[in-house]
């Protein structure tokens, strides 16, 4: 049998059931018959890994591992109710040494985690599958190929040699859980009369807005009529030869796939029809998508449906580090979250592992874009190893097989920090290239999925890979390296694949339930803080520092002296440093294109890069960041003795009419000056105001040429919609830092009920900064924003999964600065 079989005519059953584990000495057992019968046997998910049936056993704490790639792992399965017949067993991953027997006779042997597995078998009816995980240790400890670089955050190097993911093996960045077991779905095919081989489908959106779908496949069988079907509209196949059949569906003036943040992500149900009997094959939406390198070559900008957009989001980690992958109903809740907070991208890292096509099928519902890496990173991977070319092709072909009618998969890239790293150890770029990233993927993408753009790896172009201000870049200037914040206008940022990575402190009521231990004094704690292996310092310690440079706050002393200040503060400060980057980034006349934080998610409960917590609670810089990703925006830049300049964007497909308005306050309460302006922006458009403009007159609102004491504290923006008055975005600057616009104000909070929805209304006597909402039942939709006085503000309220349906708000309210409570 030649070629991947499709689902279509075919009955596929997953083999979730009946599966047990056990563990015994490396190489000792060749074949399942040495396996001893006495040993302990428990239970295994399937998909699953082992570190997650040891977990469920009682065997394994994710919290302090242990080694799991110095044994096998045996996963054994009877078969009962399979009838006897030729089927197909399909492997959609085995990680990563897999020998596979079936009745005792060795079917399959997989050395690579990233591959799928057909393999046609004859069933005798009450069959045994057994699945051997061999010892991954000792083959990372053979010696391969000379490396002209050996990076520090990985280990071993072995790693190089293996199509394993990364997770696992980097000290500080992640907790050290050895992925093995069948991570991904094991299933059995029985194929019918007539049999499906090689389904190729490929949505493509002209520039004239036609939609078309191209479809090509091998039919085994006799059939009378094959039909391709897209939403209303539907078009024969026609016979090619050899049993190949091709369709092309047209569609004028087609709904268009855009990023939730530009438009609507359109879909389209796709389905075959095989004789009159209709085959589902999911949705899919049109759009095009090209990169803008400049005039020059050193720019980086994806332009989808003819539209420059900027990119906004993070980076991925994994839903369970235990776990590793996940069905729709798990990733559902993570995407949701980044949808809400208006990101358009997610990065899945060269580090990481390839997700599920459910995980691409919920991006494409909620309109994120995903940058994917292949997995290769850091390392210096050998150049004429001919089985690992080989399984790098193989696993590329069936990603992009798998995710063939996905819209969302918008860019390909060839790998992370593979450059970087040759760079870094000074070798000359000569040595940084392979045939892996320069060849035989790009040569996979031109193939299958041409209508994905590819970059040969992250981060590349420039005179240096990792030089900002060209390509795509991996921007730690603010952030790790500790530069000012005015360096994310200097570095010229053109496109960061990641940036801002911080030890983001979550919520209080996820501390006090998951890790309720001092704050930085205690080694649990500590342990959960990243860091670069070897490094002298860690992503608390960047943390402090901006601490100190926002607030002039010494941290060590804080933290002694008033811990819990010293939480707030480390709450508040990743946000105020990430909105204040972002403004920079978004600007009128900024270069930039877009930049991904690292990371979306926490691998374990604490002070990790996430902006969300592995618990799934949204960081206090989550709002930061929902904040500084808004679709409508204003924003306020400081330009000196220039003064305040207003930015006002609008990236929706429709003009809008709103209200622009600006104060300067004193004490945080006394307007000094003020300004207003009925502003009619056009779709997808920028406009840049000086704030002199609508004061009418000069002002020093940056408080440069320090004529006499400071006339204000803070200042302002507030950008209203004309048609409904609602509050569509704030901006503020703080010409004094914001320690001189802490205040003592006087909140006023309430709880009312809508139909069937709850909301807080807030008001104060004058400017709160930092405004935090905790409340048992419910989340915010907003939290640790600025709160400026006059108008109310209404913030929806989300009630928790064990909230009962009529229970009335309560809780607290408190700013930053303030020791003062206010009770709901």
């Amino acid at each position: 049998m030649q070629g991947r079989l499709a689902g279509i005519g075919a009955d596929e059953r997953p083999l979730s059931e009946g599966w047990n584990l056990v563990l015994t000495e490396e190489g000792v057992c060749a074949l399942p018959s040495d396996v001893p019968m006495s040993s302990q046997f428990i239970p295994a998910p399937v998909p699953g890994t082992v570190a997650q049936a040891l977990e469920v056993a009682g065997r394994f704490d994710r919290e302090h591992p242990y080694p799991l790639n110095t044994r096998d792992a045996w996963y054994l399965c009877r078969l009962f109710d399979e009838q006897p017949g030729d089927v197909v067993l399909r492997f959609k991953g085995l990680a990563t040494l897999c020998d596979v027997f079936l009745n005792g006779d060795k079917i399959l042997s997989s050395e690579s985690m990233f591959e799928t597995y057909d393999v046609p078998v004859t069933l005798q009816g009450g069959d045994e599958l057994a699945l051997c995980f061999r010892a991954l240790e000792p083959r990372l400890a053979e010696p391969g190929p000379r490396a002209r670089w050996r990076p520090q955050m990985i280990a071993p190097q072995g790693l190089r040699n293996v199509r394993t993911t990364l997770l696992g093996y980097m000290p500080g960045w992640c907790p050290e859980i050895h992925p093995a077991g069948p991570w991904r779905p094991v299933s059995i095919l029985r194929p019918g009369p007539v049999i499906i081989r090689d389904l190729s489908l490929r949505p493509h959106l002209s520039e004239d807005g036609e939609g078309r779908l191209y479809a090509s496949m091998f039919v085994e069988g006799e059939i009378a009529e094959a039909v391709l079907r897209c939403g209303d509209f539907e078009q024969a196949f026609v016979q090619n030869g050899g049993g190949h059949y091709v369709a092309t569906l047209r569609i004028a003036d087609v709904e268009a796939w855009w990023p939730h943040t530009h438009g609507t992500p359109r879909l389209h149900d796709v389905s075959i029809a095989i004789d009159g009997v209709s085959h589902d094959l999911g949705r899919t939406g049109f759009r095009r998508i090209e990169v803008d390198r400049g005039t020059d070559g050193s720019d980086f900008a994806l332009i989808v449906n003819g539209i420059r957009i900027f990119c906004r989001g993070a980076v991925w980690t994994t839903e369970d580090i235990v776990r590793l992958g996940g069905s729709r109903e798990i990733y559902a809740p993570w995407i949701a979250s980044a949808a809400a907070a208006d990101m358009n991208m997610i990065r899945i890292g060269g580090t990481m592992a390839y997700e599920t096509p459910d995980f691409f099928r919920l991006c494409d519902e909620l309109g994120i874009l995903v940058w994917q890496d292949c997995m290769l990173a850091n390392f210096d991977y050998p150049k004429n190893d001919k089985t690992l070319l080989g399984h790098v092709e193989a696993e590329v072909r069936q990603l992009l097989l798998d995710t063939r009618l996905s819209p969302s998969l918008a860019v390909l890239c060839g790998g992370s920090e593979m450059y970087q790293q040759a760079a870094m150890f000074g070798l000359p770029e000569r040595y940084w290239a392979s045939p892996i990233t320069e060849e035989v993927i790009p040569a996979v993408v031109a193939e299958v999925r041409p209508d994905v753009p590819y970059v040969v790896n992250s981060p590349s172009g420039g005179a240096m890979p990792f030089s900002p201000d060209a390509g795509v870049t991996h921007y730690y200037g603010v952030g790790a390296y500790m530069r000012p914040l005015d360096d994310a206008r200097r570095a010229d940022v053109r496109f960061a694949a990641e940036s801002l990575a911080f030890a983001h402190v979550p919520q209080t009521r996820v501390l006090e339930r998951y890790l309720a231990v001092p704050a930085v004094h205690s080694p649990q704690w500590k342990s959960r803080v990243p860091r670069d292996r070897s490094a002298s310092w860690d992503f608390e310690d960047v943390r402090d520092h901006y601490l100190n440079a926002l607030y002039g706050f010494e941290p060590g002393m804080l933290r002694r002296e008033d811990p819990e200040l010293y939480l707030d503060l480390s709450r508040a400060v990743t946000g105020e440093v990430a909105e204040a980057a972002y403004a920079e980034w978004r600007r009128a006349g900024s270069g930039c294109n877009g930049a991904l934080v690292w990371t979306l998610q926490d691998l374990l409960p604490g002070p990790g890069w996430g902006v969300i917590d592995s618990t799934g609670e949204p960081k206090p810089v989550w709002y930061g960041l929902r904040r500084a990703f808004r679709p409508v925006q204003v924003l306020l830049t400081d330009e000196g003795t220039n003064g305040l300049d207003l930015h006002v964007i609008n990236e929706l497909g429709s003009a809008l009419d709103l209200d622009l308005s600006v104060a300067c306050l004193r004490d945080g309460q006394q307007t000094v000056v003020s300004g207003r302006r009925e502003l009619s922006i056009d779709a997808r458009a920028k406009e840049n105001i000086a704030c002199t403009d609508l004061f009418g007159a000069f002002f020093d609102t940056t408080y440069a040429f320090r004529f006499g004491p400071p006339s204000h504290d803070v200042t302002v923006a507030r950008l209203h919609s004309r048609a409904t008055g609602a509050l569509v975005a704030e901006a503020f600057h703080f010409p004094l830092g914001r320690v001189k616009a802490f205040h003592v104000a006087e909140i006023a909070a309430k709880a009312a009920q809508i139909e069937n929805d709850w909301f807080l209304d807030l008001q104060t006597d004058r400017f709160a900064q930092s405004v935090h909402i905790d409340l048992p039942g419910y989340r915010a939709e907003d939290d640790w924003f600025h709160l400026a006085p006059g108008a109310l503000r209404r913030v929806r309220l989300f009630a928790r999964i064990d909230t009962p349906l009529d229970a009335e708000p309560t809780g607290q309210v408190r700013a930053l600065g303030s020791r003062r409570i206010f009770e709901i």
